[in-house]
């Protein structure tokens, strides 16, 4: 966000875009500042009760005491501050504080539901991005509904379309869509609970019986809640002129050669991997992290060359591949009738330590880390690189430094890490090449080009050692690290 919002400075001292783009990126900036600085709050006071229980006697030494209040007064004056120059009145700054304060405190119980719902399927900072993100965006669409409803609850200045940044219809599908997805799961959830109170109680009815009403429940909510609830979410946030639905095919029909075209290729590709990769996965004693490296040389395939020729459409198309795998993880984690069990054994054979027997991650991570960059990267853009983020540093930079880093490495970084000194010059190595041959077919495109080879060379070199330090699921934020990078 950071990053984002000193680009958008860039754009606006160039004249390129509104004031009022900048004023909503520095709103984001601070929400997102906002849940991070909660879920930290809320980590101090978890281990400072911990130290208690387990030391009667235990207290914070008067140095650590001050630095801490030190450090919240002078960020609370800071956001204090840059929230006036954007407000027109003191009740609106008040009242943009109590919209940041409702992020932190929503990160804070996610974050809790999140690690006891899930325990041992995320580590803090994975967990923290991903309740962060998914505050941030229901907060941007909850904001333009109350908005668009409500007008007189909501300063002008608090959401971008009442200040003239045009969301666009792609964007505003994929919010719907995924947001739609996540409180069909917690719908569902409660219609489970709610038919098993008033008629699982007969245990006189054979299990397939019961998997069969549970199937047609899942169906028939799922169906609800996509084709009618939604689409009229999505109507609301934007004046569409259709209605989403068909206005998801006249997009794809619009160009019908290319885009067709490209789904014919992506199945083609999908068809052939999934199915040599996973009698490969059955079979081999290949190491799962190295099988599913294939899969981020996949992702090469399948988005660089969409990404160059039709980047709108690729938006498109990483919303409903996320669509997808929120609705399959759902049919795995409850086994939903007859898909459950068929899709939770050929999903195991793409798991590692990293993923668990509740939740698996890593094509969530994978498909979030090529699409984040590429998302993010929507509206002005003076770094042409940014929207590749994702692909270059997952699908060339990672795949080369595990490959060569297992077959040829032998100076580790660590004495107890696997990940070596040779992999991570490998990754570094394959990035910056990736990045010579991209840039001349950039400009060969029509991109103009304001990049140069040395910020080029410590974005890379900087992701690449990150990604050798961390022992976390390092897909979704590597790239968003390159990306930030990049922009700056």
């Amino acid at each position: 966000m950071l990053s984002k919002l000193i680009q958008l400075s860039r754009a606006v001292s160039l004249q390129q875009i509104e004031i009022g783009e900048l004023e909503h990126m520095t709103m984001q900036f601070w929400a997102a500042s906002a849940c991070s600085c909660g879920v930290l709050i809320f980590l101090f006071i978890v281990a400072w009760c911990a130290a208690n229980k387990k030391n009667p006697h235990f207290s914070c030494s008067v140095w650590d005491a001050k630095f801490s209040l030190s450090c919240v007064i002078l960020y609370s004056a800071v956001c204090c501050i840059s929230l006036a120059t954007i407000s027109h009145t003191g009740f609106n700054t008040a009242l943009k504080l109590l919209w940041l304060l409702c992020h932190g405190f929503a990160t804070v119980k996610l974050i809790q539901h999140l690690l006891s719902t899930f325990p041992f399927c995320a580590s803090i900072g994975e967990a923290n991005l991903v309740t962060s993100g998914l505050v941030l965006y229901f907060g941007d669409m909850l904001a333009c509904t109350i908005s668009k409803v409500c007008r007189l609850l909501i300063p002008p200045e608090l959401v971008s379309i009442r200040y003239g940044i045009k969301r666009s219809e792609i964007g505003i599908v994929i919010q719907g869509v995924l947001l739609g997805l996540l409180i069909f799961s917690a719908v569902f959830k409660f219609l489970i609970h709610l038919w098993e109170y008033f008629w699982g109680a007969n245990n006189s009815e054979s299990r397939e019986r019961k998997e069969i009403w549970i199937s047609l429940i899942f169906l028939t909510s799922l169906g609800f809640i996509m084709i009618a609830v939604a689409p009229s979410w999505m109507m609301i946030v934007l004046d569409f002129d259709v209605h989403p639905v068909p206005w998801i095919f006249e997009f794809i029909f619009s160009e019908p050669f290319k885009r067709l075209s490209l789904c014919i290729y992506w199945l083609v590709l999908i068809y052939a991997s999934v199915l040599r990769f996973y009698n490969i996965s059955k079979n081999s004693k290949i190491e799962r992290i190295l099988l599913r490296k294939y899969y981020h040389l996949l992702a090469v395939l399948m988005f660089l060359p969409t990404l160059i020729y039709q980047p709108k459409f690729l938006d498109l198309a990483f919303g409903a591949a996320l669509a997808v795998f929120l609705v399959l993880e759902i049919i795995r984690v409850w086994r939903i009738w007859p898909l459950g069990q068929l899709v939770h054994q050929f999903m195991s054979a793409f798991t590692d330590h990293r993923d668990s027997d509740l939740i698996i991650v890593s094509h969530f991570s994978l498909l979030l880390g090529c699409a984040l960059p590429i998302w993010m990267s929507s509206g002005f853009n003076d770094r042409p690189l940014t929207p590749f983020a994702g692909i270059l540093s997952l699908g060339i930079g990672d795949t080369m430094a595990s490959m060569v880093g297992h077959k040829y490495g032998v100076l580790r970084w660590s004495k107890t890490g696997k990940k070596t000194i040779e992999g991570t010059a490998a990754g570094i190595t394959s990035v910056l090449a990736a990045c010579s041959v991209l840039l001349p077919l950039l400009a060969s495109t029509g991109y103009f080009l304001t990049q140069h080879w040395f910020p080029i060379f410590i974005a890379v070199t900087t992701s690449g050692l990150l990604e050798a330090y961390t022992t976390q699921l390092d897909n979704a934020f590597i790239p968003l690290v390159f990306y930030s990078l990049l922009c700056l």
